[in-house]
């Protein structure tokens, strides 16, 4: 047993405090304690069952945070060559600071012919998503970084299609039937294959399918996975009470034992999601057929996923049985631009702060200039709870995103 009681973060966000600390909004702010806490919460699982915990970069991979993360992860996982390079500065650091080697894992469709040999320098093991890819690309990186294969159980868990890595005509992963099926034909192809990654889930708040996964791709691999040197489980599980985690300890005990391997986890949301917040401020209130419109100085280019998948995002000062309701909208000129309807137990006033929390994973990563609008400061809120500024972006970094890489070349052109 990994430990006994609920293990969800209960602590509340201390919200007031956080908006009267902030000079200026909008501003994205992640709290390190959260982060810590999750990473405590798979240490138990880590000494009991030997699991592996890679950090999956692309949720938020600012560095001040990967740094802290590394601090109690085994690695990172990644799905690009820059991903890749700025994961590698952070453990090359940590190797030099704490002589600890983390490792790293990358797997994507978007491996690049010109960057597989970079990739493989900075890579300890490399997932190809295909059979083409793999025997395009494998013979360039092989005996420098360890090869494996991401497969598709073809097994699907969830309902909408945008986030069923499963889906019909999938683009991720080899179908588990078809790379049998090349084993049969190809016996000496396992002697060049030495792990396996697979990701089927998304937000699952139960290891159900995991395993149900993993009998799917034993069963129809077999004694292949025998040979195996590591299997990388994936993300997409929200680990939220004691019993989520004795689960997967089991689970993972069970696989090593089973087939003695070594086995890794990639976690994203899981480790940050709650431990990020997005802090606007009321510019404008109006009426507009019936309802009462509060304007805010951010926008769904700042929260991307509300306007990608139509989500109402929570908000921390909402109150279902408050009196006063506003449909609260962001500044840009996209009708759409909408964050949804919110009950407030007194009325709003331009000047107000709001605080949507639980958005520390693929929020500030996706965030856009749209309209000319900056990205939101960033600041950490520390391990005894100060309030820090990080990042402060500008004009300069606009106009450098809109300008030609190549001054002279410009200076010419407008010449001509």
């Amino acid at each position: 047993m990994v430990s006994q009681g609920t293990l969800v973060f209960t602590a509340p966000l201390d919200t007031e405090r956080l908006k009267e600390r902030l000079a200026e909004t909008p501003a994205f702010v992640y709290d390190e304690t959260r982060i810590i806490h999750a990473l405590d919460r798979l240490a138990e699982v880590r000494k009991v069952s030997g699991l592996r915990i890679l950090y999956s970069v692309k949720a938020f991979p600012f560095v001040e945070a990967l740094r802290l993360i590394l601090s109690r992860a085994d690695g990172f996982s990644v799905s690009s060559l820059f991903e890749a390079r700025l994961a590698s500065e952070i453990v090359e650091a940590a190797a030099r600071r704490f002589s600890r080697k983390a490792s790293l894992h990358i797997t994507t469709p978007g491996l690049r012919v010109n960057e597989i040999e970079e990739i493989a320098a900075h890579c300890d093991f490399v997932s190809f998503n295909s059979l083409e890819q793999f025997e395009r690309l494998g013979p360039r990186v092989a005996g420098r970084t360890s090869i494996g294969l991401r497969v598709n159980p073809q097994l699907s868990f969830l309902g909408d299609g945008r986030y069923d890595p499963c889906r019909l005509h999938s683009k991720l992963g080899i179908p588990v039937d078809d790379l049998a099926r090349a084993l049969d034909r190809a016996p000496l192809l396992d002697k060049r294959i030495a792990g396996l990654h697979f990701h089927t889930s998304f937000e699952s708040r139960s290891f159900a399918p995991l395993k149900a996964t993993l009998d799917r791709i034993e069963t129809a691999l077999g004694g292949f996975m025998d040979g195996l040197e590591w299997i990388n489980l994936g993300g997409g599980y929200l680990f939220e009470n004691s019993q989520d985690l004795d689960d997967l300890s089991e689970l993972v005990a069970g696989l090593k034992m089973r087939r003695g391997t070594d086995v890794y986890f990639e976690p994203g949301k899981a480790i940050v999601g709650s431990a990020g917040c997005l802090v606007a401020s009321v510019i404008d209130l109006f009426g507009r057929d019936g309802k009462t419109v509060a304007v805010l100085d951010t926008g769904v280019n700042h929260l991307p996923e509300v306007f990608e998948y139509q989500k109402v995002p929570p908000l921390a000062e909402h109150r279902p049985d408050g009196a006063f309701e506003y449909l609260l909208v962001g500044s840009t000129c996209l009708a759409g631009d909408v964050f949804g309807d919110y009950r407030f137990r007194e009325p709003l006033n331009i000047g107000d702060r709001l605080v949507f929390p639980n958005v520390g994973a693929y929020s500030l990563i996706k965030a856009t200039r749209f309209n000319g609008y900056d990205l939101p400061l960033i600041f950490a809120s520390d391990q005894h709870g100060e309030i820090q500024a990080m990042k402060r972006f500008g004009y300069d970094d606009y106009r450098k995103q809109w300008s030609a890489s190549e001054p002279e070349l410009a200076a010419n052109r407008n010449r001509d």
